[in-house]
């Protein structure tokens, strides 16, 4: 196809992923963003190997692995016994997979930079509330009435909140979870805690803390951890009326290792309440409109794939132009190279947030008893490896991504601590 006048709604890792694609196919991109000036939202993420993989074909895992911290296992205990219920690892199989941690705000600088320096063209203070189709080619409408454009294709990276994906043939909103978490970006202090782990602690399925070191924000600058807190947003102002400490206490009770990160919060002012939904759009296109990121589909974090299946939309949608002979094919294949694998890991959330986050007493007792035994078992701890790299359904050649070499990229080194840069154990597990 000749070059295309782009206009890509929203300025987080699903938009500023496929602008930087789109923009180095050599098509004109301009990304509006809602924020006076563009910027992150949130705490910690893991990238999964399907987002290490994305970011390699973007020439932006080396400054990425130089600021994340590298995850090899996920770990969850029971507050109570501290017996393990949660052991997974990537590197169950042979194939040297792990995950690397990172601030939001790190992922961010890192696919702004870039996108900066390939010529894309961001502009801020743009509220883009719905599209004007009347025309041969769509114009973006600001809130105000104003109309920019026309282009040639509109993509919808805004979020879960997303005004634009009414557009599309079958437009769904999210169904509010129940579970949300309170969240903050504390200094690395890591007494009695895995560097190597994302660490976690459950009390039934009604309270689940977190701690996850998450490397750097900046090159060069201190280390830092995500700390979370599981409970229902509507439960949050009970639970500030009740006081700081009240809540250190119970925080403290059941998993005393978190003290550091207690001391270091002074006022609920410094942690975020996040609210999840859920939502899969049938087909995430529309009359020249691609819808990526949470606007096409978005859940609780507990698989942890949000910003990895953005990342992997953005290469869908840029190999799909990059292959078609015009736009409506296009989005066609756009929509069937993200089909299977949206549609498996979003059933695979819906059917494990029960067990981490809900207020069954049946099912967190399942998980403590028979499912831990079972996944120890092998098949098991390969498939959950495997569920929780999102390595399932093949998604990175259906994109025309290959999978790095995981060994080399751990002679790389990650995050400038000592543990981070020595060889993979070719034969591992998780937790």
């Amino acid at each position: 196809m000749r070059p295309l006048d782009i206009g890509i709604c929203g300025a987080g890792p699903a938009g500023l992923a496929a602008a930087l694609f789109l923009r180095r196919a050599g098509h004109r991109v301009t990304v509006f963003e809602r924020f006076s000036a563009a910027r992150p939202l949130g705490s910690g993420l893991i990238l999964q190997p399907t987002g290490l993989a994305v970011l390699a074909a973007l020439g932006l895992l080396p400054p990425m692995l130089a600021q994340g911290s590298r995850i090899e296992r996920l770990h969850g205990a029971d507050a109570a016994s501290g017996r393990t219920v949660l052991d997974v690892r990537y590197a169950s199989g042979s194939n040297g997979r792990f995950g690397l941690a990172v601030h939001r705000a790190a992922l961010f600088g890192v696919l702004f930079r870039a996108a900066g320096e390939a010529g894309v063209v961001i502009e801020p203070a743009r509220d883009i509330t719905a599209l004007d189709e009347t025309g041969a080619r769509p114009r973006l409408v600001q809130a105000d009435g104003t109309r920019i454009g026309p282009f040639d294709l509109v993509v919808d990276a805004s979020g879960a909140r997303s005004k634009l994906r009414r557009h599309v043939g079958r437009p769904a909103e999210p169904r509010p979870l129940a579970y949300g978490a309170y969240w903050a970006s504390l200094p690395w202090r890591g007494e009695g805690l895995d560097p190597t782990a994302l660490s976690q602690r459950y009390r039934k399925a009604s309270v689940m803390i977190g701690v996850m070191p998450i490397g750097r924000i900046e090159p060069g600058g201190p280390e830092h951890a995500a700390f979370f807190w599981s409970l229902k947003p509507a439960d949050a102002a009970a639970v500030e009326a009740r006081g700081l400490g009240a809540w250190k206490d119970r925080v403290r009770t059941l998993w005393p290792a978190t003290e550091a990160y207690l001391d270091r919060i002074g006022s609920f002012e410094q942690l975020t309440l996040a609210r999840y939904g859920h939502h899969t759009l049938h087909r995430p296109a529309g009359r020249r409109l691609a819808v990526i990121g949470d606007a096409a589909h978005s859940t609780s974090p507990q698989l942890g794939q949000g910003a990895n299946m953005a990342l992997l939309d953005a290469a869908a949608l840029a190999h799909a132009l990059g292959s078609a002979n015009d736009l409506s094919d296009a989005l066609s294949r756009y929509c069937a190279a993200r089909r299977l694998h949206v549609r498996l890991f979003q059933a695979l959330s819906l059917v494990f947030t029960p067990f981490y986050q809900s207020d069954s007493r049946l099912i967190p007792f399942l998980r403590d008893t028979l499912v831990s035994s079972v996944a120890r078992v092998p098949p098991a701890p390969a498939m959950l490896a495997a569920i929780v790299s999102g390595m399932l359904a093949d998604p990175l050649r259906r994109v025309g991504l290959a999978e790095p070499d995981w060994a080399d990229l751990a002679t790389a080194g990650v995050g400038g601590r000592a543990h981070a840069s020595r060889p993979l154990d070719r034969g591992g597990a998780e937790g």
